[in-house]
């Protein structure tokens, strides 16, 4: 699991054992996860954002107060908030991450996630130009979406 993740993962837990809002200073989790403070900050701005059903307040000063509050959607409301948040280009790792983020709130099965993942992977573009990859990956995911409701 790389620090992404990890830093991902450990906000997510203290989102469920606190009822959705998690509050935590950037100094602390670095220490407690061992990264810099930036490496807090790339997670909050890629996989915490209002597309994806999240709600990040700051505060600079004092080792950077962070209050994050997950929005209630139901299933078809969360989607096209993704699919809002998609762009023009899609790399892997964002993908996974939002996906992983609809997995996680039970708006999409494991044979969806599997079925998505599988359709959008590098592996199943080697036949592509790498440079058209994330927009075909970005076209596909947002299809796909868009249909499971």
């Amino acid at each position: 699991m790389n620090i992404s993740d990890l830093v991902a993962q450990t906000i997510m837990e203290m989102l469920e054992k606190e009822g959705g809002i998690a509050e935590l200073q950037r100094n602390e989790l670095a220490g407690y996860i061992g990264c810099v403070p930036s490496q807090i900050n790339y997670v909050l701005t890629s996989r915490f954002t209002p597309e994806q059903g999240y709600i990040v307040e700051s505060r600079r000063g004092g080792g950077g107060y962070i209050k994050i509050t997950r929005i209630n959607m139901d299933g078809p409301t969360a989607i096209m908030h993704t699919v809002n948040g998609i762009g023009d280009s899609l790399d892997q790792a964002t993908l996974r991450a939002m996906l992983k983020n609809l997995y996680d709130r039970g708006f999409v099965d494991q044979r969806i996630l599997k079925l998505i993942l599988a359709a959008t992977s590098d592996s199943t573009y080697r036949e592509i130009p790498v440079e058209q990859r994330d927009r075909l990956r970005s076209a596909i995911f947002k299809q796909m979406l868009i249909n499971l409701y």
